[in-house]
């Protein structure tokens, strides 16, 4: 069976992804409430009963709001690093400690026929890493919650069938928007969250033969639009020749609406 995965949610207001193959399923975070998260699922026609379990990136709300309910509810494992359960303990409720395993950074896993690699990433949790999936030589890479992309990040995702990448937010509406400075140079920094624009010029280094859908991701409801970060990265990706629209295609996400499956 083909590798099939969709982006279940996507933004501010909360995350997951779905992953799976012939052999194993998997959720990666959890950033709603169990209920959405269960309808989510039942529009890609995936069963939360079938779930392996459960893969964290890091300890901030729109990603585990739902956690501990699904671990609860269909005794699934999770799976995050030291310090992100640390930092996480007290937000999730009680969970059976049968349910608990540690993820390092910068170490890859085997569950059944998915190799899952982690890597970190710059952002303002204990210590936030992403993963990349591999299957019978197809590759998916989920790459958002940094604030820069950093060579080493780069080389770890690169060439992927398909990337789940930040764009974040506009730096203009940012910058003309209600929120307070604070708010903004913290998403500005390096521990915050990539632009649309640096978006497109990390994507170039990265997009491969291979590469053939690129999914924009965790938008900001107030500091940007789907329409906006379409035409800010396609812009810039036609300007310099990659195929866009032809061999690679741009796909938008939804906090509130799954994408179709995709299987590779």
């Amino acid at each position: 069976m083909s590798l099939e995965f969709s982006v279940l949610a996507s933004g501010s207001s909360g995350n997951a992804f779905y992953i799976g193959t012939g052999q194993t399923k998997w959720l990666v975070d959890a950033g709603l409430s169990g209920k959405k998260i269960e309808t989510l699922l039942d529009q890609v026609q995936v069963n939360p009963h079938d779930l392996d379990g459960i893969l964290v990136t890091h300890e901030h709300s729109d990603h585990i709001k739902g956690l501990g309910i699904m671990a609860r509810r269909y005794e699934l494992p999770i799976y995050a690093n030291e310090k992100t359960w640390q930092a996480m303990a007290s937000s999730i409720g009680k969970v059976s400690d049968d349910q608990k395993f540690e993820f390092d950074m910068e170490t890859v896993r085997t569950f059944a026929d998915l190799d899952v690699e982690s890597f970190g990433v710059s952002h303002d949790a204990a210590d936030p890493m992403f993963y990349v999936f591999h299957h019978e030589g197809k590759k998916v890479a989920l790459l958002t919650d940094t604030g820069y992309v950093s060579e080493r990040m780069k080389r770890t995702v690169e060439n992927a069938d398909a990337i789940l990448f930040e764009t974040n937010h506009d730096v203009g509406m940012l910058q003309m928007g209600r929120y307070p400075w604070n708010v903004k140079r913290r998403i500005l920094s390096d521990l915050g969250h990539v632009s649309n624009d640096d978006a497109a010029w990390a994507m170039m280094d990265v997009i491969g033969d291979q590469t053939k859908k690129i999914f924009l991701g965790h938008l900001s409801q107030d500091n940007n639009m789907v329409d906006l970060a379409q035409m800010s990265v396609s812009q810039t990706l036609s300007q310099y020749d990659y195929p866009v629209g032809d061999k690679l295609q741009l796909e938008s996400t939804s906090p509130i609406e799954p994408t179709p499956i995709t299987k590779l």
